[in-house]
């Protein structure tokens, strides 16, 4: 059966984590409120009275239906070869994956740190306040940890879990390409010391099915709607 992603039309945001697993994997699906009359069934389905979902991205197939990124991607990760096939392995790249999602909230948080209701030009003193902490500090926290999973000293392989890739590296990827967008300044500052991540990187993005994805139109590009968006003042809030 045809896997159902339902996920605002206009944006990368959380569903392109989910894409981007889907995409690699080369398994067809639709995603809704890109076609004709979407939005209405995107609505109507987070009204399903079985297990509905609190927001999009969420994932059908047939009769099932799985909300939650990272609980998505658990489920295609171990169905598409995407996830370890033991369990201790499976519920790593899901611990590293509720990490990357950590991760993906702060950077939501640098443009909408008071509510996500107002406008981001309604707490422009706070966002950069918080962009200021978050280039500093919570950025290179969370980039350190990463590389010190990738670097480790014995380890084989060069992807996330070793020496297959994951559906965390993909996300990876996103999270390194979203960031270059929202804060380009800042990364071309910093990236250098994250040489791991910065192959791991390259690496998802010269996989076939990965690199025919960026070049195709089935890629949104960034805008200033999704999690990352780029605010030239925030990219240069910096102690």
């Amino acid at each position: 059966m045809e896997y159902q992603l339902y996920y605002w039309p206009s944006i990368q945001g959380r569903g392109e984590f989910v894409r981007l697993a889907l995409e690699d994997a080369g398994v067809p699906y639709v995603d809704v409120a890109r076609g004709e009359g979407g939005m209405q069934k995107l609505l109507a389905a987070l009204e399903d009275e079985v297990h509905p979902s609190f927001a999009p991205p969420f994932l059908k197939l047939g009769e099932m239906t799985i909300g939650q990124t990272a609980n998505i991607l658990l489920y295609l990760g171990s169905r598409h070869g995407l996830a370890p096939r033991r369990e201790e392995g499976r519920l790593w790249a899901h611990q590293l994956q509720l990490t990357i999602a950590d991760l993906v909230n702060e950077v939501h948080d640098t443009h909408h740190p008071v509510g996500v209701s107002l406008y981001y030009e309604d707490q422009r003193k706070e966002a950069k306040r918080r962009s200021t902490e978050f280039i500093a500090n919570r950025l290179p926290k969370f980039f350190g940890y990463f590389e010190r999973i990738l670097a480790q000293p014995g380890r084989r392989g060069s992807f996330l879990l070793g020496a297959r890739v994951s559906y965390v590296d993909l996300s990876m990827f996103q999270l390194i390409e979203g960031l270059r967008y929202a804060f380009p300044h800042a990364m071309a500052r910093i990236e250098a010391d994250y040489p791991a991540l910065h192959k791991l990187h390259g690496r998802v993005a010269g996989r076939g099915n990965i690199e025919r994805y960026l070049a195709s139109p089935r890629r949104i590009p960034f805008n200033q709607e999704g999690i990352f968006r780029h605010y030239p003042e925030l990219d240069e809030a910096t102690p």
